[in-house]
C-alpha cells in the first residue's frame, strides 16, 4: 500500500476504504491501542513476527499460514474472541496488504476493522528492500525483536 499516511480526509486520521471502516497511520493505530480503544491483530506469520519484529500489546493471529501461506481456517473465530468486547479492530501485516484483505473479512464477521497503512515494515524501496520508506518500524513507535 502506497498511501501517505498524512493524507487524512476526515481529520480524525481515519481514510476511507471500500469494504471497512477506513485506513488508518500507525501513530493513531498505537494511541487507540493505549487507550484501549482499540484492539490490534497482527496478521503476519508466526515466522515474520519472530525474525522481523512485534509490536508489544499486539494479538498475533496469522491471516495466512507459513508455509504454504494457505488461509488461516482458525481466523474468524480468533478475530471474534479477541474484539469479543467491542472493541474496534485494527489489522497490521508487513506492507499493509494482508491487512486489507483481514479488514475486510473482519467487517464482514460484523466488527469495526481498520488496516494500519503502510504495515510494520512498510514500502519497498527502489533497491525492493522495506524499512526505509514507512511502516511502524521507521515511524518510531514501539516494537520488539526476539
Amino acid at each position: 500500500m502506497t498511501t501517505d499516511p498524512s493524507s487524512v480526509q476526515d481529520g480524525q486520521g481515519i481514510e476511507p476504504a471500500a469494504g471497512y471502516a477506513g485506513d488508518i497511520a500507525a501513530p493513531l493505530a498505537w494511541q487507540w491501542l493505549q487507550s484501549g480503544d482499540a484492539v490490534l491483530v497482527d496478521v503476519r506469520t508466526d515466522a515474520e513476527r519472530e525474525w522481523v519484529g512485534f509490536v508489544p500489546g499486539a494479538v498475533a493471529i496469522a491471516w495466512k499460514q507459513w508455509p504454504g501461506m494457505a488461509l488461516n481456517e482458525g481466523f474468524d473465530e480468533a478475530v471474534k474472541e479477541a474484539a469479543s468486547d467491542g472493541r474496534k479492530v485494527m489489522f497490521l501485516c508487513r506492507s499493509g496488504v494482508r491487512s486489507v484483505a483481514a479488514a475486510q473479512r473482519a467487517t464482514a464477521l460484523g466488527l469495526q476493522a481498520y488496516n494500519i497503512l503502510q504495515g510494520f515494515e512498510g514500502d519497498a524501496d527502489a533497491q525492493a528492500q522495506r524499512g526505509r520508506l514507512g511502516g511502524w518500524r521507521l515511524q518510531g513507535l514501539p516494537w520488539l525483536q526476539k
